[in-house]
């Protein structure tokens, strides 16, 4: 059963140079029309049968849907209640860019009834900013933050980025010191992952980029660790922290395994045991619902064993890891036959832990948690 849905709108003002999520200028480009086309993809979802319980949470990310005008925001929300049934409770994120997120736009998404924010931040470091091509200054965080709260935005999260090109140690210290000074009830911090098609990869085979040694950057995670649990924020996942009560709804639903709608240019969703993604291209996106035809670039139905994959690798990134009996009861096969040898080898090298019947990640373990993932997969 879906309980989720997300919502991908690819504008942006400014491309930041690490980002490789299907995004585009906003300048010159069919903005209305896209919108209007997330409202055909809905109403083909419902057709469907689709939505036909009230979704726990809705999560609009980009690109930046802060990028969009009052004006556009309010005609997406608009389409959404359209045809999206929400639970009383629904968590309806959207991301934001500080120095986009106007008194006009926070107010339209406020009345909307999008009540999580998630900033991008990244850095308080202003040269470390300007490096990483964002846009927006210290001041816009500020403001942003002082505005949301007056309007009744109380559940926010800041995104912050370590490991970026010649970062130290000290810069770091000082961002995560002007984040705490917020009083934030939920953080997201993220390594620079250097991915292909960006303007980073292309200086670094250029020999052009000033990254940071492992060591560093594994320095970084450790101070992250223990900055955050001295401010009460627990870790629950590998890189998101929060107060009790203020972990992301959406996010817990990709790392358990449920079932979401993907909406919008390059969206992934799973749905009724089939992932698939939707065409990234403005226009081949938006072709196939003119002639009421959902844009699927393709979809895979998830076999058993790949299911059983997914629910460790993503179930492991959770400091509470994977419930031993909840994975016998859902594939009728215990943990232990299907994946004891890797549990063994993983618990002796002191990355994994079975405690209370669960299987987890070890403090060391956080730290390879990809190359921990890796050994679960069945195939």
């Amino acid at each position: 059963m879906v309980k989720g849905m997300y919502i991908h709108i690819p504008f942006c003002h400014q491309i930041c140079f690490y980002c490789d999520f299907n995004k585009v200028f906003f300048k010159d480009q069919p903005v209305d029309a896209y919108i209007e086309s997330i409202g055909k993809e809905l109403a083909l979802w419902k057709q469907e049968g689709a939505l036909e319980e009230p979704l726990k949470t809705v999560f609009l990310g980009g690109g930046t849907p802060t990028a969009l005008t009052p004006v556009q925001l309010e005609r997406l929300l608009e389409l959404i209640h359209q045809y999206v049934p929400m639970a009383k409770n629904v968590e309806w994120s959207s991301e934001a860019n500080p120095d986009e997120l106007t008194r006009d736009k926070m107010e339209v998404l406020y009345k909307g009834g999008v009540n999580r924010l998630s900033m991008g931040v990244q850095t308080f470091d202003q040269d470390l900013l300007k490096r990483l091509g964002r846009t927006h200054a210290n001041e816009d965080v500020l403001r942003a933050v002082e505005t949301a709260r007056e309007i009744g935005f109380s559940n926010i999260s800041f995104d912050l980025m370590y490991g970026l090109p010649g970062q130290t140690m000290a810069q770091w210290d000082e961002t995560l010191e002007r984040a705490f000074a917020f009083d934030m009830p939920h953080f997201s911090a993220y390594s620079l992952i250097i991915e292909p098609k960006t303007v980073f990869y292309n200086l670094m085979v250029k020999g052009k980029l000033n990254t940071v040694t492992e060591d560093l950057e594994g320095d970084m995670y450790e101070r992250l660790m223990d900055e955050m649990a001295k401010q009460g924020l627990h870790q629950y996942e590998i890189s998101n922290f929060a107060k009790p009560g203020h972990e992301s709804r959406h996010n817990l639903l990709y790392w358990d395994n449920e079932e979401y709608i993907g909406v919008g240019a390059g969206a992934h969703g799973y749905v009724n045991g089939v992932r698939y993604s939707n065409h990234g291209p403005l226009k081949k996106y938006m072709e196939p619902l003119e002639s009421g035809e959902r844009p699927v670039l393709d979809s895979t139905q998830v076999s058993i064993k790949a299911k059983m994959e997914e629910e460790m690798f993503l179930g492991l990134r959770k400091t509470t890891g994977v419930d031993i009996a909840h994975f016998q009861e859902k594939f009728g096969a215990p943990l232990e036959k299907v994946y004891g040898e890797i549990l063994r080898n993983e618990k002796a090298k002191g990355n994994l832990a079975v405690e209370q019947g669960r299987v987890k990640l070890t403090h060391k373990g956080r730290f390879v948690g990809n190359e921990v993932f890796e050994q679960f997969l069945l195939s």
